[in-house]
């Protein structure tokens, strides 16, 4: 009621009785008890606004690396974003598991103590499919993962665990590894159930698939760096990149990229007859000369010119000419 608002009428009452003496104002007058602050002993609370603000900072970062480097493997696009981060018991991050999980051990070294990296299974799912030639879809019934598939999802859960060292770099210099990746809960209580964790939640888009990536950092784990996770000793730390850096990791991921290339030999006609008498030995006549240029296709596009050749027991192609912009047609 502190908060409402006086309408008018209220207002001139108030300054009438405080002239006619009906209203004394030394009963308004602070009675100078305290405040009392509810305090929840089973959550004291580790974690500032500041701090999981930080978290978040950190871990934006985190996720515009995972938007780059995941696509090199996977061969789909990527979307990585937070959306939230907050402090709650590991009790209640441990107890809305259901079996199975994607639960990786992360050693966070030199800090002392492990964290949890939490994919969530139709993810799992996505990546496995699309890793062995798939379109990436989930399944729609959840199932144990093999040991082929846990092998399979180590790979992609050891590129992640690797993205973290460059947005940690500011705090600390991480060496991160993963220990060992988990498909049951019951083998992830790493702390007491009631400790302290910071929870930052992301948000992944693999193709057409979407679902929730989850950390989790024990407050005795980053307990020897908690001064440094204010955002006025982020910023203050903060190094901008040069262009050309920026330029090298952008070459160094596309370069992991696999595309298609094609040297398209030369055309020829012949009938349907001629075609299904064809023997070995028999010769068809094209439409390129032996000295001629070929036409080289990356993908779809031509993009190249060249000639055939040899490299020590190889056929090769010499590159002679790039088609322009304006030339491909």
């Amino acid at each position: 009621m502190a908060n409402d608002v006086l309408s008018q009428n209220e207002i001139d009452s108030l300054l009438n009785a405080l002239r006619t003496g009906d209203l004394d104002v030394s009963d308004m007058a602070d009675s100078g008890e305290k405040q009392v602050k509810d305090y929840d002993f089973a959550r004291p609370s580790k974690f500032s606004k500041d701090h999981l603000r930080t978290l978040e900072i950190i871990f934006e970062h985190f996720s515009r690396l995972l938007s780059t480097t995941l696509p090199a493997y996977l061969r789909s696009s990527v979307q990585v974003e937070v959306v939230n981060s907050e402090a709650v018991r590991f009790v209640e991050f441990s107890g809305a598991m259901s079996t199975p999980v994607l639960l990786g051990m992360v050693n966070f070294y030199p800090l002392k103590g492990s964290g949890v990296l939490e994919l969530s299974v139709n993810l799992g799912y996505t990546i496995i499919d699309r890793l062995l030639g798939g379109k990436g879809k989930s399944l729609e019934k959840n199932r144990e993962f093999s040991e082929i598939e846990t092998t399979i999802l180590e790979k992609i859960f050891n590129v992640c665990v690797n993205q973290l060292r460059e947005p940690w770099k500011n705090v600390v210099e991480l060496e991160p590894r993963l220990e060992k990746l988990e498909t049951n809960p019951q083998f992830a209580q790493i702390i007491d159930p009631n400790e302290m964790i910071a929870l930052v939640t992301l948000n992944v888009r693999i193709g057409k698939e979407e679902g929730l990536m989850n950390i989790c950092l024990p407050y005795i784990l980053i307990e020897p760096v908690m001064d440094k996770l204010n955002t006025k000793y982020w910023f203050s730390n903060m190094q901008h990149k040069d262009q050309q850096s920026y330029t090298d990791v952008i070459e160094s991921v596309i370069s992991k990229v696999k595309i298609p290339l094609k040297v398209n030999l030369g055309r020829s006609s012949i009938s349907v007859g001629d075609f299904v008498n064809l023997q070995k030995g028999d010769i068809i006549r094209l439409d390129t000369k032996i000295d001629g240029e070929l036409d080289v296709y990356v993908g779809n596009i031509k993009k190249f010119k060249g000639k055939p050749g040899h490299s020590k027991d190889f056929n090769a192609l010499q590159v002679t000419s790039i088609f322009k912009e304006e030339e491909d047609i």
